[in-house]
């Protein structure tokens, strides 16, 4: 598995990571406990989750025991956790407030990488980012990234931390796979001039790069876009799953699988540190730990560029 730079940290994490967003939803804490196992047996040593994965992060505490040391372990904070909204945002009193209770569902004195999950209108960043600093100087954390932030918010907070002499972020979560490439416009600029370590996530495009979505055909039964949510709506477009079926012709005609190319084409672009991909079952992992090894030719990164050039 190969290993790269978490940013500019020093921080080594294997090309694809292990998101921990099924845990407690498709897979009871048994079922975690095997895909965390499997995936540490092919060479993962990042594990993502979030305080807002059910108990995603008491499933991991519970499983890893002496293992964490051999671990790169990021979790977020700021998403809603209750009905009422007093548990969420980034102000300096929450912040406080949910590094230790991840701390201690987690049972572990530090987090590798703490993500501020979402944008907090209601808190200025500074604040934000003055709370974070005080959690890397107490040794509670040892690096913090954003996730979900645009182009103007992240060039805010990477500006307020330089003024201010404070940590900064050092990588950044968003969507972006080879069917949603908005990212690219949004943040490229960015990344290379700071030198972020950037995390996609949702690289299979919840699915759809795995070839089970066939033009022109119903989603299969069972499968996650049969009956999901209005959110998904931008995976059901035809036109992607189209999209989705000329790249896999591309893939087997080179002797590799659509999956093999979605992990691989994101290794290949700029910033790019670990590839956050979820598992429901223990095979998934394994296969998704072995898929990002198809080193793309110049001249493959260009016809596949220009068969997506509007996605």
């Amino acid at each position: 598995m190969e290993l790269r730079n978490l940013g500019k940290t020093g921080i080594k994490v294997s090309i694809v990571g292990l998101g921990c967003n099924n845990f407690g939803w498709k897979a009871d804490l048994e079922g975690s406990r095997s895909i965390i196992d499997a995936a540490l047996a092919n060479g993962i040593n990042f594990l993502d989750t979030s305080d807002s994965y059910g108990p995603s992060e008491d499933f991991i505490g519970e499983v890893l025991g002496a293992r964490r040391k051999d671990i790169v372990l990021a979790t977020k904070f700021g998403s809603p956790l209750d009905e009422e909204g007093k548990k969420k945002g980034a102000s300096r009193a929450y912040i406080a407030q949910a590094v230790e209770s991840s701390l201690k569902r987690l049972k572990t004195d530090w987090i590798d990488l703490y993500q501020l999950h979402f944008p907090d209108p209601e808190t200025p960043i500074e604040e934000t980012l003055r709370a974070l600093d005080d959690l890397v100087r107490q040794g509670k954390v040892r690096a913090i990234g954003c996730s979900n932030l645009t182009g103007a918010m992240l060039r805010e907070a990477m500006t307020v931390a330089a003024d201010n002499g404070l940590t900064p972020f050092a990588t950044t979560q968003n969507e972006y796979n080879l069917l949603f490439r908005g990212m690219e416009a949004e943040l490229g600029d960015l990344i290379v001039e700071h030198g972020l370590g950037v995390l996609p996530y949702f690289p299979l495009a919840n699915g759809v790069l795995t070839g089970k979505y066939k033009p022109g055909q119903p989603a299969p039964a069972g499968a996650r876009l049969a009956d999901a949510p209005a959110f998904f709506d931008p995976y059901k477009d035809p036109a992607k799953w189209e999209l989705a079926a000329r790249l896999e012709a591309f893939a087997v005609e080179r002797g590799h699988s659509l999956i093999e190319l979605a992990f691989s084409w994101l290794a290949a672009q700029p910033g790019v540190a670990s590839i956050i991909a979820g598992a429901s079952r223990p095979e998934q992992a394994a296969q998704n730990a072995g898929a990002a090894g198809w080193k793309l030719s110049a001249t493959e990164l260009a016809e596949i560029d220009w068969m997506t050039a509007a996605a």
